[in-house]
């Protein structure tokens, strides 16, 4: 009884394993590489799958995901031969899992190996100052390598990530006093434009405000002159029809016995205030003949009228 249960549990033992040798269940986004006695059969899809027990065999199991690996730190040299550390990051997706599994060793260590001497290659053809304008043209140039090379192993090269570029701390140090030096050129530049324009606008308001006020004081003088030339005008021309009318006064009846009297009130009173001005005072010899002087008077009237 007990050599029974023995054998049965042995019996079931071996159903298990050739069960399990099998019955294949491959995962999504995976694929099995088989093998029939050391010699590749086919690749296995995602699925349900049955294999001839202890002659086929799953020698390799393949992901057919996208996958992201580390590229380890390296030293690259620019340029202009600075040491500089880089490290990044890669993506990378396998297209052919036989190509993969036959085509080369491990794929993984041939990419990274690769990607690696590319971009010491991009960093050596480009100066430290450009290295960090540049990543996105070092990125791209490492992908295009390395895809062409992995084409054949089955492995499709997505894209790279440069994650660090660290110059030393001595180049470190040089380009932020450089930094900090453009940075002040470019504030004191910034300064100088600023009192410059300001310069210029001040300079240029006061121009404006000279032509202004030159405009204003010949618009004045214009103004003060036309004013001037229209009260000349009128004074003249009242003048002028004051004068005919005293004329017209003189030849109307009664006119000249109205100028001989008028011609005498004047004579008498200049002659009264001739006292007030001075103490000293030369007279004619016939100033106190009134009849004479207004006689003398009214014959230059007369002609003058003549005239």
């Amino acid at each position: 009884m007990p050599g029974a249960i023995i054998v049965l549990g042995v019996f079931a033992m071996f159903v298990f394993i050739v069960l399990s040798k099998t019955a294949i269940v491959v995962p999504q986004q995976s694929a099995y590489i088989v093998e029939r006695l050391g010699k590749f059969t086919g690749t296995l899809p995602a699925g349900f799958h049955i294999l001839v027990p202890f002659i086929d065999v799953i020698r390799q199991k393949v992901s057919m995901r996208e996958s992201a690996y580390d590229i380890p730190e390296q030293v690259c040299i620019t340029r202009d031969n600075v040491q500089v550390h880089v490290d990044g990051i890669l993506y990378l997706k396998v297209i052919n899992p036989e190509r993969a599994v036959y085509g080369v060793t491990d794929y993984l260590f041939s990419i990274a190996q690769l990607a690696q001497t590319t971009l010491r290659s991009e960093i050596g053809k480009i100066d430290l100052d450009k290295t960090f304008e540049e990543r996105t043209h070092i990125n791209t140039q490492v992908v295009t390598e390395v895809d062409k090379a992995s084409e054949s192993w089955g492995v499709k090269v997505l894209r790279y990530e440069i994650k660090n570029i660290t110059p030393p701390k001595d180049v470190l140090a040089a380009m932020e006093k450089q930094m900090r030096a453009e940075r002040e050129k470019r504030a004191v530049i910034l300064t100088s434009e600023g009192e410059r324009d300001a310069a210029v606008n001040s300079a240029e308001g006061q121009k404006q405000q000279v032509i202004k006020a030159s405009e204003a004081s010949r618009q004045r003088q214009m103004n003060e002159a036309e004013g001037n030339a229209q009260a000349i005008e009128a004074i003249a021309t009242a003048t002028a029809e004051g004068i005919r009318k005293v004329a017209a006064s003189i030849q109307a009846p009664g006119g000249y016995e109205a100028v001989q009297l008028r011609v005498a009130e004047q004579y008498v009173k200049a002659f009264g205030e001739l006292a007030k001005e001075t103490n000293t005072m030369i007279l004619p010899a016939n100033a106190a003949d009134v009849a004479g002087m207004i006689t003398t008077a009214m014959a230059a009237i007369k002609q003058k009228q003549s005239g």
